[in-house]
């Protein structure tokens, strides 16, 4: 039987009713045969629950909760984020969609089949919170509010962006076609829910993407309070974001009460090894990603094998297109590719400096457009003082940032990077450091070159401040070790931390210690950034 036929004959299953629930009852609710499987929490569930009952508490105010979220590894985590809060005594709605895949149609008879083996798993832990399933059952007739269809609109072009890594979309492209549909039923589904069931809080993992994207929406525009949260590249920390897309690693309220605190030396010291460690390529302490792919060669053997003379360096570094840190965060141009084509076009002409554009070296992992392609369409022959370093080239963009006299940047963390080492950095994208005073932040196309003409018409002025470059590193310490919160389990490595910290641990005195803040926050609580950094204050005196 051909893949194609059996394609075919499940397709034709899915719109009969029962043929799932047969097929499900006569496998003796086994998984589902497909890519959706949730084995890791089927293992541990009765221990859990277990741990759960011995711990669980009763509170005067339980909020009501909805935590929702999609996607089989998704559901993993976030139905034990809903059990822990169950546990200590809210009223807990965990909402799910039982897909293994974003970006292909769904076959509703597979599809119909992991809903039912997902209730099957989840069934022992009906007793601590609501499980709901937002698997669409029938057609809605009803009319809906036009916010609807422009939310699904909005998130469907950032899903079709972030999984073909591309940033113009053509709403007839089938994926987008695909991601609207969905986008747009489950919005209709999660507002009829929330008519009938208003939360006090809402949870969501990213917030930006996908139907978590729409539920984030969702909930702002009804005013329902909302926290997003995701996992970087730290084990044991998570980032929190309320009523905002975590994704835009917005560090307002932190930043706030830490720019008039400046990093101690041990601070500093925690910093400069982390960088150290960035620059030659090496894994640091609970960081799990190499920043770079070649050693550092120093700076005269840079310039030699580029070729660059004694004109001012200019050093473009870009972001990988359709990463979820750049949808979305334009300022004044249209996208990150529309920044670059103009930056050149102005360096054509100016031919007394040289400009190093540094494709970001993560896209030799990714099968979107490069921004190689969007250079080489513009200028096939890039003139001598214009210099193109691939994703693919052996060249350690630290030693660029040592021979640069001023970085341009869309939202890579170089920017950061480069103000820290003292050199002018021209932000045009819309990332979590600009506007911290200590980068040039335009607004506007004549703003941006007016800023870059400056400094390198006189870029011995444009050198940042011993102040200025102090503070990037006070701000580099808050972003990388304050912003992210303490968090028992990450997502990449969810059940080795949950073995190492289960709920026994976590409920504990102990555990609550560690980690009950990062919860509250998650809840909704304002995070106390003061008594925060005073206590770090005390405890390093």
């Amino acid at each position: 039987m051909s893949i194609g036929y059996k394609q075919l004959i499940t397709r034709f299953l899915g719109e009969i009713p029962l043929t799932a629930e047969f097929y499900f009852q006569l496998k003796n609710n086994s998984e589902p045969g497909t890519r959706f499987s949730l084995k890791n929490l089927k293992a541990r569930l009765p221990k859990m629950l277990e741990e759960l009952e011995a711990n669980r508490k009763k509170i005067e105010n339980p909020k009501k909760i909805l935590i929702f979220t999609s996607l089989h590894y998704w559901i993993e985590e976030a139905a034990t984020l809903a059990l822990y809060f169950a546990a200590q005594g809210h009223q807990v709605t965990f909402g799910y969609l039982p897909y293994a895949d974003w970006k292909n149609p769904v076959n509703k008879f597979d599809v119909r089949k992991q809903d039912l083996y997902t209730k099957k798993v989840l069934e022992g832990a009906e007793k601590f919170m609501t499980i709901h399933s937002f698997m669409p059952a029938f057609p809605m007739y009803k009319s809906f509010p036009e916010e609807i269809a422009s939310i699904a609109s909005e998130i469907s072009i950032y899903d079709a962006q972030y999984t073909l890594q591309v940033e113009e979309i053509d709403t007839e492209n089938q994926l987008y076609k695909m991601r609207r549909e969905r986008n747009e039923t489950f919005a209709k589904l999660l507002y009829n829910w929330i008519q009938a069931n208003r939360p006090d809080q809402m949870i969501i993992p990213n917030g930006t993407i996908q139907e978590m994207g729409v539920a984030y929406r969702i909930a702002k525009w009804l005013e329902i309070p909302v926290s997003t949260y995701e996992f970087g590249e730290q084990r044991k920390r998570i980032w929190i974001a309320q009523n905002r897309e975590v994704m835009r690693q917005e560090t307002d309220d932190l930043w706030a009460v830490r720019k008039d605190v400046s990093a101690s030396d041990a601070e500093l010291e925690k910093v400069r090894a982390m960088f150290s460690a960035r620059q030659k390529a090496d894994l640091w302490e609970n960081f799990s990603r190499r920043w770079q792919g070649a050693e550092r060669v120093g700076q005269e053997k840079i310039r030699a094998e580029l070729g660059l003379d004694d004109r001012p360096i200019v050093f473009l570094a870009t972001n990988v297109l359709g990463d979820s840190l750049t949808l979305g965060r334009q300022t004044f141009s249209r996208n990150m590719a529309e920044w670059i084509e103009r930056t050149i076009q102005y360096f054509l002409e100016r031919t007394d400096a040289q400009l190093v554009i540094r494709v970001h070296p993560g896209e030799q992992f990714t099968h979107g457009t490069s921004m190689v392609d969007v250079v080489e369409a513009l200028c096939p022959s890039l003139p001598p003082h214009i210099h193109l370093i691939t994703p693919t080239d052996k060249t350690n963009s630290y030693d660029l940032v040592d021979i640069a006299t001023v970085g341009l940047v869309y939202t890579t963390t170089m920017g950061l990077e480069m103000a820290m080492s003292g050199v002018p950095v021209v932000v045009a994208g819309q990332t979590h450091y600009r506007g911290r005073g200590f980068t040039y932040d335009p607004n506007n196309w004549v703003t941006y070159y007016k800023m870059v003409s400056s400094i390198l018409n006189e870029p011995e002025k444009a050198v940042l401040t011993e102040d200025q470059v102090r503070m990037a590193w006070s701000y580099a310490y808050s972003f990388f070790f304050e912003y992210p919160r303490p968090f028992p389990w990450h997502l990449v490595r969810m059940w080795d931390d949950y073995d190492k910290r289960p709920f026994s641990y976590v409920l504990s005195p102990e555990g609550q210690a560690e980690y009950d803040e990062s919860f509250r926050y998650l809840l909704g609580e304002p995070m106390d950034w003061e008594k925060i950094l005073k206590l770090q204050t005390d405890e390093g005196a």
